[in-house]
């Protein structure tokens, strides 16, 4: 009994160390993980971007997990999401905040953890994260100030800069700074370049087709003479395309999206929508990757980099020339 007993104890002993042995090889298995939180993979953008992740994690030799929230209004949910990412204790967070707070208390703990922040697309204020004391390694995305410029400068290429007539914007949701800069941009460059163009109403669509579909419609009835909706993402200009076109005024309105995600270009392939300037995703995803890489190396990074827009038209597309399309996913 004694001799058993002692197998016994031996055996649980082994397999004692054995657990153990098999939870250190666990933990190292995680060194170095990187963590990515996207706004939601339900719209294309997103999903561009999760490609590029993908694609420089692996030409890096990065290992990463990657997390999104059902939608992108979901800012509890995201929040939530942080937290449980943050239980992982990665070595950096690649993070794409659905508004400038919602995610504040998840990100300044990752601070005090040590592990670096990045603003995945630039939907972080600085002004407020200066104010709770948290810096970011660094931020990645478009010039969305530039981006709406760039939409302003396209509708004054189509319709002249003595163009006359109400524009309609379509803004993101209320209280992001990504839709904010691209609705300013828009406003300022159209102002600068043909004053005659009016923006008679400038509304939150909430990220959302339905609701922009909505707003497009009521202005119609507003401003039947409208001429142009500019939209501050392609989801919404989807939305605006299939009001104006059930309204049979789809050769009278010019509209423009931003994104340049899949469903935009078919649209414009199909002449429905005219023009969208591409953010690039897949290549803002990319880069986030390898930048990442090079500051955890200890290499030096800019705090802000801005990755390349495109204005994405009919004629570009059906040409394929622009060496830029490749990024276009």
């Amino acid at each position: 009994m004694t001799a058993f007993v002692l197998k016994i104890n031996r055996f649980t002993m082994a397999l004692g160390i054995a657990l153990a042995m098999s939870a250190v090889c666990a933990a190292k298995a995680e060194d170095g993980e990187y963590g990515v939180l996207m706004k939601t993979l339900a719209n294309p953008f997103w999903g561009a971007m999760g490609q590029g992740v993908e694609d420089g994690a692996k030409e890096a030799g990065v290992k990463y997990f990657q997390q999104a929230a059902e939608s992108d209004q979901a800012a509890e949910p995201q929040l939530n999401l942080c937290n449980t990412m943050l239980e992982r204790k990665p070595v950096a967070m690649i993070t794409a905040a659905i508004n400038s707070t919602n995610l504040l208390p998840c990100l300044k703990a990752a601070q005090d953890a040590g592990i670096k922040v990045v603003d995945l697309d630039g939907n972080l204020d600085p002004a407020v994260l200066d104010k709770e004391g948290i810096k970011i390694t660094f931020r990645i995305g478009s010039d969305n100030v530039a981006a709406g410029g760039q939409g302003a400068e396209y509708l004054v290429s189509k319709l002249g800069k003595d163009a006359k007539g109400p524009v309609l914007v379509i803004e993101g949701l209320s209280g992001n700074i990504t839709g904010q800069k691209r609705a300013k941009g828009f406003a300022d460059k159209l102002k600068e370049l043909a004053p005659g163009l009016e923006i008679v109403a400038s509304l939150p669509g909430d990220w959302d087709r339905g609701k922009a579909a909505s707003i497009a419609t009521d202005t119609l009835t507003a401003h039947p003479d409208l001429v142009a909706i500019f939209s501050a993402n392609d989801t919404m200009a989807l939305g605006a395309v299939e009001s104006v076109y059930a309204a049979g005024k789809g050769e009278q309105v010019t509209i423009i999206g931003v994104d340049g995600n899949s469903d935009a270009v078919k649209s414009i392939k199909e002449g429905r929508l005219n023009a969208s300037v591409a953010q690039l995703p897949y290549l803002v995803g990319k880069q986030a990757v390898e930048n990442v890489k090079k500051a955890l190396a200890g290499e030096k990074v800019e705090e802000s980099i801005a990755v390349p827009t495109l204005v994405l038209t009919k004629e570009m597309l059906d040409a394929g020339k622009e060496p830029m399309l490749q990024y276009v996913k």
